[in-house]
Formats: structure tokens, sequence, C-alpha cells
């Protein structure tokens, strides 16, 4: 994976994607939801997420009450121990990881506690969730995050063109 290039890609395509991004609020949400679902399948058939794992090491999950007292329970540790060592609020209120790239994440980019992991890593990048329409500045966001996504509004811009 060669994510550099990845990042110029993205870098060069952004004011197109903003263009496509807004252009994608006035399709249909159903026809939105189904589009992006059925690139979502297909380009993750091919797509190892192991070989990439950016999304651990640039952006931080949210976490939920629930996910912390999930993780912290899997760590053997009181949620507010759990909370002081690895999670501080961020600016819009969420909780998050007080450093990047994630503590959780292995060398072989594999995750230490996947099984447990916060809703927003098992959703990520939430291109087969419903609602595309709500979503689009996070997929906008997403795609200079991870290739999938890029992959997935590029093959989206070709099918609407």
């Amino acid at each position: 994976m060669d994510f550099a290039k990845h990042q110029l890609n993205s870098k060069l395509k952004h004011k197109d994607n903003s263009r496509f991004f807004k252009r994608l609020k006035k399709i249909k949400s159903s026809c939105l939801d189904n589009a992006i679902q059925s690139l979502h399948y297909e380009v993750f058939e091919n797509t190892n997420c192991l070989a990439c794992a950016n999304c651990c090491k640039t952006t931080s999950p949210m976490f939920t009450d629930k996910d912390i007292i999930r993780v912290a329970k899997y760590l053997r540790l009181k949620p507010s121990v759990f909370f002081d060592k690895y999670l501080k609020t961020d600016e819009d209120k969420d909780y998050v990881l007080k450093s990047l790239p994630c503590i959780f994440l292995l060398k072989d980019n594999s995750c230490s506690i996947y099984k447990v992991r916060p809703k927003a890593c098992r959703e990520f990048p939430h291109t087969n969730r419903r609602k595309q329409s709500q979503l689009l500045k996070l997929t906008e966001k997403n795609v200079e995050v991870c290739p999938a996504v890029y992959e997935i509004i590029e093959k989206l811009k070709e099918e609407l063109v």
C-alpha cells in the first residue's frame, strides 16, 4: 500500500470531490444508499485493511460510554482508569484517543482489542450503512483517510457520469 501516493491523489482531487459530494446531496437517499453500498462490497472484496491501517494511524474513533465500559472490562481496568490512561474529550465534547497512532494498533496492523473495539471502528468507513446522505461529510473526509473509500467514490463518479 503506497499511502503517500493515495494522499497525493486525494489532495489533487479535493476540489473535484467537493463538487461531486455537493451533487450527491441531490440524489434520492435510497438510490445513493444502493449505489454506495454496492460499491462498498465490491471494493472491500479486494481490500486488505491490514495492509494499510491508515484509519488507526491517523484518526481516532469516537468512544461511546458503552465502548469505554466494554474495552475497560476487556483490559481489566475501571472505566475511569481506562479514560484517564487513553482518552481525552475533544473540542466537540467527544471521547477520543489521547494520541495517534492508536495505542491498540499492533506492529502487524492488527488490533489488540479487536473483539471489543469501539463501534466507530466496527463501522468504519461507514460506506455500507443506510442513510448515506447523512454521512456525506464523513465520507468526504474518509476519502483522504481510506484508500478503499477513495476507490468507492472514484467508481461512483464513473457510474453517475
